[in-house]
């Protein structure tokens, strides 16, 4: 039996939503990221970011600064007691620039991503959770067996007052997100 794991959103559900965030610097924690990632992980769970990331697609920033940007992600983390198993993202767009137009199984939604972190990893799907805050998110969970946790967080509330969002639990913050998984997951 794998590992139980949360995927994480990046934008809007660990750090600010800024847009397409093109400059390491201006990558900002939520509020009580940090304490629930460490709860998280103290209770036992592989922490994942699985992230689409079209502004590569659409030349707003290269891989390169993406790849700095999840540097200092992972620093700012580390520096909250918290490490991350991995980093995963889609640079993906059916509208970008080549090398990235395409349809692809990467993008959110689709699975790709949490497929092979899974198998990197082995993470046992069936006793993992998705947070974050959009539909794409919560759908996400559904297409591979997972339990959504949609946050109010970033584009969360809307979301939610959008009506088209139906996950298993909404949570303030990341801290209650952390709360509630914890309080019934079973080991």
């Amino acid at each position: 039996m794998g590992s139980a794991a949360v995927f994480l959103d990046r934008d809007g559900t660990i750090n600010e939503d800024s847009g397409f965030l093109a400059d390491p610097a201006g990558l900002r924690l939520l509020p009580g990221v940090g304490s629930g990632l460490r709860l998280l992980q103290e209770g036992g769970f592989r922490l994942v970011v699985v992230s689409n990331q079209s502004g590569v697609a659409r030349g707003y920033l290269t891989e390169a600064t993406l790849a700095a940007i999840h540097q200092r992600l992972e620093r700012l983390l580390e520096t909250e007691g918290v490490t991350l198993c991995g980093v995963y993202y889609c640079p993906h767009h059916p509208e970008g620039a080549p090398p990235y137009r395409q349809a692809c199984d990467c993008r959110k939604p689709q699975g790709g991503l949490v497929e092979r972190a899974a198998r990197e990893h082995k993470i046992d799907l069936s006793r993992s959770y998705v947070v974050g805050d959009q539909p794409v998110d919560i759908e996400l969970a559904r297409q591979s067996g997972m339990t959504a946790i949609l946050v109010l967080t970033g584009q969360g509330r809307f979301a939610l007052e959008s009506g088209h969002v139906q996950a298993d639990h909404v949570a303030a913050d990341m801290t209650a997100a952390a709360r509630w998984i914890l309080g019934r997951h079973v080991g």
